[in-house]
């Protein structure tokens, strides 16, 4: 990695991991954890303040996933942060607008989409009550995800392939 793309080492951002693409040259993904500052991928630099949804939850992976066991946990949905963040790597890499459309969902018309790749009919069927009804929503995809995961595996956490 480049000095450039490197991010300066501050006493703000020590808690942000920061995966980089081997020659590129710069860094493709930041991921706050709880309490960290955010990163910029593009210019290296900090902020100390994340913009903050209307619920006080962080407008991040983290906060997106805090906000979701907050509401699953108010449901009695089993759920954790390990297992949802595992998954949502796994399906999206962190990307709410994420689409599939190479897949047998997608040449059946009905794409997966968001954190974790949920088809319209899957995200109406478990939509839980209290969330957005757009699919793209991260908090909403996260959640209707966790219900269906635990209606038919007991848990997201143990979802291990895609589902």
């Amino acid at each position: 990695m480049s000095a450039a793309a490197q991010p300066r080492r501050t006493r703000t951002n020590r808690l942000v991991r920061t995966l980089a693409v081997a020659g590129t040259g710069a860094a493709v993904l930041a991921l706050p954890l709880i309490g960290a500052a955010s990163a910029s991928a593009t210019t290296g630099t900090t902020t100390t303040k994340a913009a903050t949804t209307t619920a006080g939850y962080p407008n991040t992976l983290d906060g997106w996933i805090r906000k979701s066991l907050a509401i699953l946990t108010q449901k009695g949905i089993p759920a954790s942060y390990n297992g949802i963040y595992r998954n949502v790597m796994r399906e999206s890499s962190g990307n709410p607008q994420a689409i599939n459309l190479w897949d047998s969902n997608a040449a059946a018309g009905i794409p997966s989409k968001g954190l974790l790749q949920v088809i319209d009919p899957t995200f109406n069927a478990y939509h839980v009550a209290g969330t957005s009804f757009n699919i793209y929503d991260p908090v909403a995809n996260i959640t209707a995800a966790c219900n269906y995961a635990a209606a038919r595996y007991g848990s997201i956490d143990n979802v291990y392939s895609a589902y």
